[in-house]
């Protein structure tokens, strides 16, 4: 998606360890109006009528499966990466190691808030190595619900994450996938 693309390069910033820092246009400060238009590109590659439910972990993939949940008129649900008192009963859970945190996280959800019918469209920010994404296809998969595919805003190309799902047979969508950001220079595919 060229808009995004544009807005990487102009309010971008890539910060050691290979990390893009978005925090001024995607996941603190939003640009609305983007997320809303990224959510209908969306619809280029899974049609509104197959989803019934999107998925995605918290926190920062929150807005853009917000955005994806209004396009396609379905529920959102969110995994939970810490226990709270507030979440109970039959949780279904798996472990994703966060690349950008350093940390493993068990991510759970609620087994109530999906059936058999759903199909899922899983949602996040960011790809990379792909283990927020291979949590949630776990959890998916444990639920025996179905998974439409997946659908990221940025991936980052060369750390075949997106990759190695492609070739088990996942769909993954990328609205903007970077090639590289050596020298702090991002080069897109």
């Amino acid at each position: 998606m060229k808009e995004l693309e544009e807005r990487i390069i102009t309010d971008g910033e890539v910060l050691s360890g290979n990390i893009l820092k978005v925090g001024s246009f995607l996941n603190q400060k939003i640009d609305c109006h983007l997320l809303k238009k990224m959510a209908k590109e969306t619809l280029k590659f899974f049609p509104k009528e197959k989803i019934t439910m999107v998925l995605t972990i918290e926190a920062s993939g929150i807005a853009f499966a917000t955005a994806l949940a209004y396009e396609y008129d379905v529920e959102l649900v969110f995994a939970k990466k810490t226990t709270s008192s507030n979440v109970n009963g039959n949780l279904v859970s798996a472990s994703v190691e966060s690349y950008t945190h350093g940390k493993t996280y068990n991510i759970t959800v609620p087994a109530d808030y999906f059936t058999k019918d759903d199909v899922v469209l899983i949602a996040d920010d960011f790809l990379a190595k792909g283990n927020a994404l291979k949590g949630l296809i776990e959890i998916v998969e444990r639920l025996g619900a179905t998974i439409a595919g997946c659908v990221v805003q940025i991936e980052k190309v060369y750390q075949n994450g997106g990759n190695k799902l492609r070739q088990k047979g996942y769909k993954v969508i990328a609205l903007a996938g970077i090639k590289s950001m050596e020298n702090g220079k991002i080069e897109f595919v």
